[in-house]
Order: C-alpha cells, then sequence, then structure tokens
C-alpha cells in the first residue's frame, strides 16, 4: 500500500514469469494494470525497492533455521535406485530429510511426487540436518546386489 493509497504488488508465476500489478483503488481485490516484467526489470524494481531489506530478513531466517542445510546429490550408476520412483527410498521416513526437487539435463523437476522415477546422473536436491542429508546419500548410493 503507497502513502497515497494505491496498492500495488509484484506476482510471480511458478513458470518464472513476473508482473507489476496495480490494483483497483474501488476494488482491493481486482487488478487494475496488469505490466509483465523481463528478469532485468525484474531485478532493477528489486534493487529499488530495496533488495538489500530482504536479504537482512532471508539472513535472520536463517539464524532461525540453523543447522536446516540444503545438499544437491548425484544419483551414481549402480544405484538400485535408477529406474525406480522416489517413493522406494522411503527418504523422508527414514531421514526426515526432504527431497525438493530433481536436477536432469538442465531441467528442474521442482517438488517430485512419489512417483517420479530416477535416472543416473540425476542431481537430487535435499534439505534437512546433516545427519538427514548424509542419511539420505547413502540411501541412493545403494546397490542392487542382483546387478
Amino acid at each position: 500500500m503507497t502513502e497515497s493509497g494505491r496498492r500495488l504488488g509484484v506476482v510471480s508465476h511458478r513458470n518464472g514469469r513476473r508482473d507489476l500489478v496495480l490494483y483497483d483503488p474501488d476494488d482491493p481485490d481486482s487488478c487494475q494494470h496488469d505490466i509483465p516484467l523481463t528478469d532485468d526489470e525484474a531485478e532493477a524494481l528489486a534493487d529499488i525497492l530495496g533488495a538489500s531489506l530482504m536479504l537482512g530478513q532471508l539472513s535472520g531466517l536463517r539464524e532461525q533455521a540453523a543447522g536446516l542445510l540444503t545438499e544437491q546429490i548425484v544419483i551414481p550408476a549402480g544405484s538400485k535406485y535408477v529406474g525406480r520412483r522416489l517413493g522406494d527410498t522411503k527418504a523422508r521416513t527414514r531421514t526426515s530429510a526432504s527431497i525438493v526437487a530433481v536436477l536432469r539435463q538442465g531441467e528442474v523437476n521442482v517438488s517430485p511426487d512419489p512417483t517420479f522415477r530416477f535416472e543416473s546422473g540425476d542431481v537430487v536436491v535435499v534439505v534437512g540436518t546433516r545427519q538427514g542429508l548424509d542419511g539420505v546419500t547413502a540411501i541412493l548410493a545403494e546397490t542392487d546386489p542382483d546387478g
């Protein structure tokens, strides 16, 4: 809300598109203007609006989440989970760590569901404690005794 009483915002879509929106003063739930932003324009807007303030807030959040880590783990060729579903690992149940994304050949699979099938070389993004991350690494490194 601006000092003059106008309500505006930035909408960040899942596909990466960002829009600057100006709401109708008579109906705060109705968008009066929608302006698509390029990446450079969004970055400039963020700088103007105080990205440094946001970074400070994120730093405080990091302190609150002490002990929570993110790691990228590569699925080795010999893993028994190559070709199998994420749910087969039971990683969250076994380690309390969460697989939040899988990177494959330049594509990002965000929040993969339990039916997602791993391939050799997939990079798994995991969030959890050090112990949890080590546990997921061990699970994904398990080999198939039947070859």
